[in-house]
Order: structure tokens, then C-alpha cells, then sequence
């Protein structure tokens, strides 16, 4: 019996071992557990900002590209305006004469190839009058805070005001009829 007892105890004392062991591998395993999730995180963190990264770097690029031409745009613009002045001033008999109709095809070409890159005219005349799209270089007879005329063109580059609309803003009096006479004579502000 005493043999008996001591198996008993050895074999409980092995238990007991074995059970502190047990306990000591689920509570490594816890642990190991804790810092695999915890570095997981930090690596999906990580991940997460490098695409952000990558996907800012990416759109900064693009912009640069985009508007990396605004400052030649801005240095065409006046020939436009040159073009337009000198078709609008053309005498009437020689309108359909083979050389202005060239000058006219050439305008519309230096529109369309300008249009192609994303810029577009500015609405001005008739429109309210707003400071981050025009510049107001006086004030004429007619509705309060509304354009009446333009005296040169503004232009966006995409959604950008690379040169604002110089107009005329109405100051609220009542139209005569030698402002609608001078109004006219003039034409542009």
C-alpha cells in the first residue's frame, strides 16, 4: 500500500507538473497571442499608410502635371484676346474675304487646342457678380451686383481661376438711354 501511496503522489506530483506546464504554455500562448495581433496591427497601420502615401504621391504628381502648363496658358491668352479684338474690328466688306476667314479658322484652332487641355471662358455678362471670378474694374448704370459688360475674359484651368473676368458691375441706377447709347459706342469696359 505504501508503494501504492507513493505511485499515487508521483503520479500526482506528475499531474501537477504537467498542469503548471499546461498552464504556463496557455499563458505564454496568451501572450504570444497579445504580440502577434499587436504587430499585425502596427503592420496593417503601416500598410494602410503607405497607401496613403503612395496614393497622395500619385495625386500630387497629377497635379503637377495638370497644371504645370497654367503658366504658358496664361502667356497664350493675350494673343487670343489679340485674335478677338482684330476679328471684331474687321470692316464688313472684307468679313468673308479668304485671308480674314484663316484668321478666324486659326482663333478657333488656338480655342479648341486650348479647350483640349481644360480651359474654359469665364461667364461674365448677366451673371452676379463674384469676386473669386471677376474683377471688377468699375460700375455702370444697371441691376445692382449683376455684370453688364466685360472688357476682358477670364479663363479656368479645370476647376482653377487662372485669370479672372475684368467687368463692369452694376450699381443699381436705372439705365438712361445715353448709358444704353455709351454703352454701346464703347463696347468693351
Amino acid at each position: 500500500m505504501v508503494e501504492e501511496q507513493q505511485n499515487s503522489t508521483s503520479e500526482y506530483n506528475n499531474n501537477e507538473t504537467v498542469n503548471d506546464e499546461v498552464a504556463a504554455c496557455k499563458k505564454e500562448l496568451t501572450e504570444m497571442k497579445a504580440k502577434a495581433e499587436t504587430n499585425l496591427a502596427g503592420w496593417q497601420r503601416s500598410q494602410a499608410d503607405y497607401t496613403n502615401y503612395k496614393r497622395r504621391s500619385e495625386q500630387e504628381k497629377e497635379e503637377t502635371v495638370k497644371f504645370a502648363n497654367s503658366m504658358l496658358i496664361t502667356r497664350i491668352l493675350p494673343i487670343i484676346d489679340d485674335f478677338e479684338r482684330a476679328i471684331s474690328s474687321l470692316p464688313s466688306d472684307i468679313c468673308n474675304h479668304p485671308w480674314v476667314e484663316g484668321m478666324k479658322i486659326i482663333e478657333r484652332k488656338m480655342k479648341s487646342v486650348l479647350e483640349s487641355q481644360g480651359v474654359t471662358p469665364v461667364k461674365a455678362v448677366g451673371e452676379a457678380f463674384d469676386p473669386r471670378i471677376h474683377e471688377a474694374v468699375r460700375q455702370v448704370s444697371g441691376p445692382e451686383g449683376i455684370v453688364i459688360d466685360e472688357a476682358q475674359k477670364g479663363y479656368k484651368f479645370y476647376d482653377r481661376i487662372i485669370r479672372p473676368s475684368q467687368v463692369a458691375v452694376g450699381n443699381g441706377e436705372p439705365v438712361s438711354k445715353n448709358d444704353e447709347d455709351t454703352q454701346k459706342d464703347v463696347g468693351a469696359v
